[in-house]
């Protein structure tokens, strides 16, 4: 039997958050049962651990899915961090992963990590599918400071600036746009969409990706970051932000 833990990341209390499933010594299970695995948790994400390619590293992982494998995601590193600290040793590590190394600290249930991925634009969808896609009016799309954007640092998904948390409380997946899209901008997830407005205590956002049987994450590491530089990118000043999902 191979052992696997269950973690509620970004939440202090258990059934909260984002969970993920992580084997953390995946060295046994057979490379073609490792889709069918994640599929079987349905979690937004399941982490496979095996013994770094460089000795100096802490550990490989890899993350999928329910329906693929992505290079990097971020809750999933955040959860395996803070895994990796509560059944060994605590503090520095860097864990291997499909963008390359990344740097993390994980300690006393918390962890944080950085990332030097460069931001990659990908495509800037039409207005008009995002909007069919969330099930909003094109006027409810904001884009004085940037448009639709397909971009990440490792795993792109749109981003969205809509007007109001009204428009983002509204929003709605349309499968069939979702699917128009996909096939329209292929990258990363199937037309993932995080769609955000600012308030005055931050950003409030949300992440859809129904084809890759994630219906709305309940918090996206990944997409942060991303939005975080592609902010940096447009604006040209640096970005400190507090986002609320």
């Amino acid at each position: 039997m191979t052992e696997y833990l269950v973690y509620d990341v970004f939440s202090d209390k258990a059934f909260g958050g984002n969970q993920l499933a992580i084997f953390p010594d995946a060295t046994t299970l057979p490379e073609q049962d490792l889709q069918s695995i994640a599929a079987e948790f349905n979690f937004s994400e399941v982490t496979f651990v095996y013994p770094p390619k460089d000795a100096s590293h802490r550990a490989r992982v890899r993350i999928f899915t329910p329906t693929m494998e992505v290079p990097f995601a971020g809750h999933p590193v955040i959860g395996t961090a803070v895994a990796l600290s509560d059944i060994g040793e605590s503090g520095a590590m860097t864990l291997e992963l499909g963008v390359g190394p990344l740097k993390c600290h994980a300690e006393d249930g918390e962890a944080r990590f950085s990332t030097s991925v460069p931001l990659k634009v990908e495509a800037t969808p039409r207005v008009a599918l995002v909007a069919q896609a969330l099930s909003i009016n094109e006027q409810d799309i904001c884009t004085e400071v940037h448009a639709p954007t397909l971009a990440g640092v490792g795993l792109p998904f749109t981003i969205t600036e809509v007007t109001s948390r009204d428009v983002l409380a509204k929003c709605k997946t349309n499968i069939d746009a979702f699917e128009e899209g996909a096939k329209a901008y292929p990258a990363g997830l199937d037309f993932a969409q995080f769609v955000y407005c600012k308030t005055d205590h931050g950003i409030a956002a949300r992440m859809f990706a129904p084809l890759d049987n994630i219906s709305e994450d309940p918090a996206t590491g990944s997409a942060c970051a991303a939005l975080g530089a592609l902010l940096r990118h447009i604006t040209g000043t640096d970005q400190d932000l507090i986002i609320r999902q």
